[in-house]
């Protein structure tokens, strides 16, 4: 029995390696292009290394069993019972149950607080959703977009999205930041994001505002572009926008 626990354990050691390796050489995640995506991102990442030693112990059990204790040939008789043991049980479940405690601490509580920490805004972006088109203002500019097909923003500026819905739940979401927050009709709710990069939906499809609840028979419509600007170039075009307006 102590042979089979130690091969075993071997073997989990290196599928544990193995995944590690595998994992730390990945890039597993789509373009981001804001400082609360790196944070997702990072969360994700450190999940996925916790959870290959528990993937790889289960792995490492079920291929040693079925190498080491297969039967050859018509099976005559039962096998002899398989009793439970205590000590791994017990030791499953406390390993387990720490672990489990240990991510709602962090990455859980500790990546919502780093997310929500800074609410102190640098643009606000009003968001209304309605089947199955979007309205974007900017209240510090004086503009409104009616049925927008872009959301525009400046790089390296803290936006406070204020979203809210006309008719039935919508969700706002970008990809490329990993954040989306609900759109519930009588109320408004707040997204915080900081894009770090430029760039538009022509350079990546994550690049791009998406309703991510269904809405009706529009719902896979209702998308609009999104283009990142140089601080610059973001003022060139509010004051374009001012300027077209009647």
């Amino acid at each position: 029995m102590r042979r089979d626990f130690f091969f075993a354990g071997l073997l989990w050691i290196v599928l544990t390696a193995a995944g590690m390796i595998l994992i730390s050489r990945t890039d597993l995640f789509p373009f981001s292009a804001a400082h609360e995506a790196d944070i997702i991102d990072d969360a994700f990442r450190f999940l996925t290394l916790l959870g290959i030693p528990v993937f790889t112990f289960v792995l490492a059990g079920l291929i040693y069993s079925v190498i080491r204790f297969r039967q050859s040939g018509e099976m005559s008789e039962d096998g002899p019972p398989v009793r439970t043991n205590g000590p791994v049980t017990w030791t499953w479940l406390g390993v387990t149950s720490a672990l489990a405690v240990f991510i709602i601490f962090n990455p859980g509580l500790k990546g919502i607080r780093e997310l929500t920490a800074n609410q102190e805004a640098d643009l606000i972006v009003q968001v209304e959703m309605r089947k199955w088109n979007w309205k974007f203002s900017y209240p510090q500019y004086g503009i409104t977009l009616v049925d927008a097909q872009e959301l525009v923003l400046p790089v390296d500026r803290r936006i406070r999205f204020e979203v809210a819905s006309t008719d039935v739940i919508h969700s706002f979401w970008i990809p490329a930041f990993r954040m989306k927050v609900d759109a519930v009709p009588g109320q408004t709710n707040i997204l915080y994001a900081t894009p770090t990069e430029t760039g538009s939906f022509k350079d990546d499809i994550n690049l791009r505002v998406q309703c991510a609840e269904l809405c009706g028979t529009g719902h896979s419509r209702m998308r609009a572009g999104l283009r990142i600007l140089e601080s610059a170039e973001f003022e060139a075009w509010a004051a374009e926008q001012d300027a077209g307006s009647p």
